[in-house]
């Protein structure tokens, strides 16, 4: 085990198995030095802990536990990045994460959502887990979601 997986394992967490995809498409692939990974959901052990959409009203998801759900997002994205680069350590940067927040409405506090998987990245990561971002809400996501995350990754060779 190298040093991000040990970094992971001092966090208390453990890399999941790869979610199998819901379409016609892969968990990631490894383009030259980038590892583009799909759109990752909170899937836990193959189901979502929680669906709907996000805001303050009573029958939502709340933000705070929605900023959870998009921690384990970055946790499976991760999972993704090792199916096709087996050595984490080989991770530079994390360039680019987008975050998609199914919302009520009147929800704007998307980006403190999705500072869930910003968080883990930076702590996983440390330096090379800062990168450039967008957080968007959304009417629906796939299954209910409240939360999917996607990231572009640099390896080195």
């Amino acid at each position: 085990m190298g040093a991000v997986e040990d970094r992971i394992a001092d966090l208390g967490l453990t890399l999941p198995e790869v979610a199998a995809p819901l379409a016609s498409y892969v968990p990631a692939v490894l383009d030259g030095s980038r590892v583009y990974v799909s759109g990752q959901l909170p899937l836990v052990d193959g189901t979502l802990p929680e669906t709907g959409a996000v805001g303050e009203l009573v029958g939502l998801v709340a933000p705070d536990r929605a900023r959870q759900l998009a921690t384990v997002c970055a946790l499976n994205a991760i999972a993704a990045v090792r199916s096709v680069v087996p050595d984490l350590d080989r991770v530079e940067r994390v360039v680019k994460v987008t975050g998609f927040v199914a919302s009520d409405p009147s929800f704007t506090g998307q980006p403190g959502v999705v500072d869930g998987a910003s968080e883990l990245f930076g702590k996983v990561f440390g330096d090379a887990g800062v990168h450039a971002r967008s957080a968007v809400g959304v009417a629906a996501l796939p299954l209910g979601a409240p939360v999917e995350v996607e990231v572009i990754v640099h390896v080195r060779d």
